[in-house]
């Protein structure tokens, strides 16, 4: 049976509103790689990236930003939140898997604008990102 992978998505709606959705890459096929054993792989679409590791200090807080460009985020240590226009905060730690796509946001009422983020508990926050270079896609959960 073929595994599943859940990851947060921060995405922005038609009205300009970021929110988390959580969604599932799922699209899964159990290949050989050289001579090891088989393994489950989910290849996503090739494209241009860029890759960029982050140490955010204890303590810190980033105030509200859209992400820079659609971009997987994976903690590698520490721990680290991220809070959306709607409201939803969601935590992460090691290995766990966000996808921020929040790009195109409105200014709300309260000068909410994208998300903001910091970092939880006594370690610093080790991010690593991989940054695509695409256009965001206003859908939740289109990575499968």
């Amino acid at each position: 049976m073929p595994p599943q992978l859940f990851y947060w998505h921060l995405w922005t709606d038609t009205h300009g509103i970021s929110r988390h959705s959580k969604c599932v890459l799922d699209q899964f096929t159990l290949h050989h790689v050289g001579n090891a054993a088989a393994q489950w792989n989910n290849a996503q679409p090739r494209g241009d990236s860029t890759i960029v590791f982050t140490v955010q200090p204890v303590g810190w807080v980033g105030s509200w930003h859209e992400n820079p460009a659609p971009q997987w985020i994976v903690p590698l240590s520490g721990a680290w939140w991220v809070e959306a226009m709607d409201g939803t905060r969601i935590s992460f730690g090691p290995g766990e898997i966000s996808l921020g796509e929040d790009q195109n946001c409105r200014p709300d009422a309260a000068g909410r604008f994208g998300h903001r983020s910091g970092t939880i508990g006594d370690q610093p926050a080790v991010l690593m990102t991989v940054q695509l270079h695409r256009p965001p896609v206003q859908e939740p959960g289109h990575f499968r």
